[in-house]
């Protein structure tokens, strides 16, 4: 049984608790609230057109397939919803389909899309209505944070802290707004711990069978929830000291249980992963960053949590592109580096105030996802490490070890009246930057987690405000490449926009003369070289982001030219 905290909160602050209580409901309202305004604000980028592609039946390669060979083909000229039918449920594609289409990236577990596939069929294809579900299941990530927070500590005050802390955060809102399945895997991985630690303190068959189940839902949720199962083995064997214990077998017959309902899905990953072009789709993750800028990276998603400004790819990057001035960002660099020093106070203090149960349960939990993330990159080379969703057990187990320091500090019998002061400013202010980073990226249209569309509105903007316009789009058979890039943009195209999709790169195609305006994105230098020769057309630059990246990353970018007539004097 967990052993209760050694510090003991003071019982005669109800002045004290009562001002927390009324902050932390406040601030859990607004969390709320964050998740659900503007839910359409923010382009729907890439990565979530393809989840809508998977839920309504299709692959990536059928999409370019469709383009090539399909309606599309001979230089047909078509309208947006022509595109927009492979963003939603249709009457040629059905559940097996999507079934079909989740075994051909096995990579990606199929909870979540199953779960959008009926949820757009109920409510609806459009942005607001599909990011609804994510943001509708990250409100269970509150309870599942208290629970665990209550097994651990044994102290109310230290789980409303942390609902505090996951209600505001930055990155938990930002990716409770987005249709993919990371908030799913947030509540699986705080319900599987906190079930975990339930079953160990009242070791029924029921508490471990409910184990056993969220086992399996992490796994089919995403497939680095392998991981924290790990951290969790790792941390049963050491607590029952690698015997044989009545727990410790409870323990590998329910967890067995659980990976044994992941069987399934293992044998589509053995069956499909070689077919499924998954090293060309994650080949971002293999180019070789500086150390130095791994580990700006790395500071950079520690802050995320806590305050985030839109900052990403600055401090690794010497870039143009940035939001923010030269002169700003050391401080903001400053800022991160506060964020570790308060975080390794957190993890020392955690280590000495409390008993092995809880100190080492969340060192499991961080150091496991840490070390496989960063270990391959430090050793082979890579950038996994800088994403910072792959971080998310770690992310997590600091949330909770702050909010433990921050409630034993504003509300110990051992600490003095001016200690609990600073401490309780230093909650406020800390809550406060949360609270600005999420309204700020509330007003938002992009952010640093739709790094490959922050160009997607500006470009759409030129294209809508066009009378009658045509837009050419140079396709390429690449994977994952130009065939998907279009989807972003046509969400965003007005109906009367018009699509006509370029097949050979060197091609002049046939300009119609019943289009006001004519454009084209990102043509190659061929193409501007060849059409610049004809006599009666030239090429214009109207936007081009500009975006200067040091060697190493590769970040794509679109500009948009448009064609015009040359006007003859007669």
């Amino acid at each position: 049984m967990l052993k209760i905290m050694e510090i003991k909160l003071r019982k005669d602050s109800k002045l004290t608790l009562t001002a927390l209580q009324f902050l932390i409901v406040s601030l859990l309202v607004l969390g709320v609230f964050f998740r659900f305004v503007n839910l359409d604000r923010k382009v729907y980028w890439i990565d979530e057109t393809s989840t809508s592609l998977r839920i309504s039946g299709y692959t990536e390669l059928e999409l370019i397939q469709e383009f090539r060979n399909g309606d599309f083909r001979n230089g047909k000229i078509v309208s947006v919803d022509d595109l927009l039918k492979y963003q939603r449920p249709n009457p040629e594609k059905n559940l097996g389909d999507t079934i079909k289409v989740l075994a051909g990236r096995p990579e990606h577990t199929p909870l979540y899309y199953l779960m959008a596939r009926f949820w757009v069929q109920w409510f609806g294809s459009d942005v607001a209505a599909i990011r609804s579900l994510s943001a509708l299941i990250s409100l269970l990530a509150f309870p599942c944070i208290y629970w665990l927070s209550k097994e651990l500590f044994d102290a109310s005050l230290v789980g409303l802290i942390a609902i505090a802390l996951v209600a505001i955060s930055p990155f938990h809102v930002l990716y409770a707004q987005e249709a993919r399945q990371y908030s799913l895997w947030i509540v699986t991985i705080l319900l599987s711990s906190a079930a975990l630690l339930r079953a160990m303190r009242v070791k029924t068959k029921l508490s471990w069978g409910i184990y056993a189940a969220t086992v399996s839902l992490g796994l089919y949720s995403h497939l680095f929830h392998a991981l924290v199962a790990i951290s969790h083995a790792i941390y049963v064997a050491v607590i029952e000291r690698f015997r044989l214990s009545k727990t410790f077998i409870a323990y590998l017959i329910s967890s067995a249980l659980g990976a044994l309902a992941f069987i399934p899905w293992v044998l589509v990953i053995l069956t499909y992963l070689d077919r499924s072009n998954l090293q060309e789709a994650t080949s971002w993750a293999y180019s070789h960053p500086s150390l130095s800028s791994l580990i700006k990276s790395w500071l950079i998603s520690l802050s995320r949590i806590f305050f985030d400004l839109d900052r990403g790819w600055c401090f690794g990057l010497e870039t143009s592109y940035c939001r923010y001035p030269l002169n700003l960002r050391e401080p903001l660099l400053y800022l991160s580096l506060a964020f570790v020093i308060l975080v390794g106070y957190s993890l020392d203090f955690l280590c000495k105030k409390t008993s092995q149960r809880a100190w080492l349960f969340i060192l499991t939990l961080i150091g496991v996802t840490a070390l496989a993330i960063a270990l391959p990159d430090l050793v082979s080379g890579g950038q996994r490490s800088a994403m910072t969703r792959y971080f998310i057990p770690c992310l997590l187990g600091i949330q909770l070890t702050v909010a433990y320091c921050f409630a034993v500090q504003i509300n110990s019998i051992a600490a003095s009246i001016w200690q609990q002061k600073v401490w309780q400013f230093a909650l406020v202010l800390l809550l406060s930057g949360g609270v600005l980073s999420c309204a700020v990226s509330s007003q938002s249209v992009a952010w640093w987690n739709k790094i490959h569309n922050y160009d997607t509105y500006s470009i759409s903007h030129i294209i809508n405000k066009a009378e009658r316009p045509l837009l050419f789009y140079r396709f390429s058979d690449k994977f994952g490449t130009n065939g998907n890039y279009i989807m972003p943009i046509a969400r965003l195209l007005e109906p009367k926009v018009q699509i006509q999709f370029l097949f050979q790169q060197k091609d002049i195609p046939q300009i119609p003369d019943n289009f006001s305006d004519v454009f084209i994105i990102q043509p190659n230098k061929t193409f501007r070289s060849n059409l610049n020769k004809q006599p009666n057309y030239t090429m214009k630059l109207v936007y081009d982001p500009r975006v200067e990246l040091k060697p190493g990353f590769n970040m794509p970018t679109r500009s948009i030219w448009k064609i015009e007539k040359i006007l003859k004097n007669n």
